[in-house]
């Protein structure tokens, strides 16, 4: 595994959080593919591991607005992981999301929020 500053031992809470996210995701998603919920496994798996790597891209941005653009698509995939994950806990049938996934994931999208404030913030 890496072990250099973006990897999934770095000090950036953010990183490593989205780096547990795409980890949990994935385990999720074989657990709907074991049930054979294909469409969705494939919707989650996309949003839920693309997380992670905007904010990896986020960390080499060239300039402060590309950095806050980079994380609100984060955030944006975050949002839309979470709509396939409580689509999952509703819908009857379906694998039940960890509770630990759902933890991870509502850490991340603060974390994010909270970047993208307070660098448009230190932006001016």
């Amino acid at each position: 595994m890496d072990s250099g500053t973006n990897g999934p031992q770095s000090d950036n809470p953010v990183v490593r959080l989205s780096f547990e996210l795409a980890l949990a995701v994935l385990a999720y998603v074989e657990e709907l593919e074991a049930a054979r919920r294909y469409v969705v496994a494939r919707q989650l798996l996309r949003c839920g591991t693309s997380v992670g790597a905007n904010v990896r891209e986020a960390q080499h941005a060239e300039s402060r607005a590309d950095f806050v653009h980079k994380c609100k698509i984060a955030a944006k995939e975050a949002e839309e992981t979470d709509y396939w994950l409580q689509l999952c806990a509703q819908a009857p049938a379906y694998p039940t999301p960890p509770t630990p996934l759902n933890e991870t994931l509502l850490s991340v999208r603060r974390l994010l929020a909270r970047i993208i404030i307070s660098s448009k913030a230190n932006a001016t």
